[in-house]
């Protein structure tokens, strides 16, 4: 499972940012053909796509967020991204409210694979943005063998629930805590990521920290952002520090049973906790 911390939204036109996404060093590249693709340029958008995935990028993986089931588009671009001559790609599926919908996109992918003789299968992340996908979250977090982790998408989720000001993203981390603590759990209790979503403005501002700061307080695994200026921020807080891992380390060698270590008690669920702590660094998910 591909490591995380710091995943770039990059649209899928004009070209010209397309292209800028082949050089940008996030641990993911998220092409956008949703949001950021009006639906006049929807098929030009998706064939310039398919070619961008057989080039290089230096990010270490590659998403492709397609357009939500139910579209004219989704089936089409799920069987492209099969298609494609990218050995390891993952589709970002939005809006996905019951298993039925992940259903879809595992039966329809596994077609496209067949046909094009794919050899590595194509992987999944759910976004969680309606209150019927927030409800669901826990069924969804265990629907596809393919699901690498749940994204959890403020905007949409604001409009769903019906907050007029956009969700109150202004006025604290903890407006979202609800949905937060949902996704999370969902999360952890299937062993797959989880991904808080992007802070809906560019600066690598106190805002933004404060946002990044609360994800990874809470336990998630990394964060969307839609500038490149965000992403060493990102970086820095998702990775555990030559402290933390030195602690760490310090732990799991520590003997068997409750002990005192620095003179703080030490026992098996501390334990798990610092394996934790080891395993992110490494790019590991912990529960896997």
């Amino acid at each position: 499972m591909p490591r995380r911390r710091a995943c770039l939204v990059v649209p899928a036109a004009p070209a010209a940012k397309l292209a800028k996404g082949h050089g940008l060093e996030a641990d993911e590249i998220v092409i956008d053909l949703e949001d950021a693709v009006v639906p006049a340029a929807k098929d030009e958008a998706r064939e310039a796509v398919v070619a961008a995935l057989g080039e290089e990028f230096a990010a270490p993986s590659v998403a492709v967020r397609v357009n939500a089931i139910g579209t004219p588009w989704c089936h089409v671009e799920l069987a492209a991204v099969a298609a494609s001559g990218r050995e390891h790609v993952t589709v970002v599926l939005p809006k996905v409210e019951h298993p039925h919908d992940l259903a879809f996109a595992d039966r329809l992918l596994a077609g496209a694979e067949a046909a094009a003789g794919r050899a590595a299968p194509v992987r999944l992340l759910a976004l969680i943005e309606t209150a019927a996908g927030l409800q669901a979250a826990g069924e969804l977090a265990r629907a596809s063998a393919r699901l690498d982790g749940l994204i959890l998408g403020y905007a949409d989720l604001a409009a769903s629930l019906g907050r007029p000001d956009g969700g109150g993203r202004a006025a604290g981390p903890d407006d979202w805590r609800f949905a937060q603590d949902a996704v999370l759990v969902a999360a952890r209790a299937a062993g797959v990521q989880a991904i808080d979503g992007p802070h809906l403005a560019i600066r690598d501002d106190e805002p933004f920290r404060a946002e990044v700061a609360h994800a990874r307080a809470l336990g998630y695994d990394g964060k969307w952002a839609i500038h490149p200026n965000q992403v060493p921020t990102l970086h820095d807080v998702f990775t555990p520090s030559a402290d933390d891992l030195e602690r760490a380390q310090r732990i799991v060698d520590a003997a068997d049973g409750a002990i005192r270590l620095d003179g703080e008690m030490v026992d098996e669920a501390t334990k798990k906790l610092a394996a934790g702590v080891l395993a992110r660094a490494r790019g590991h998910h912990p529960e896997r």
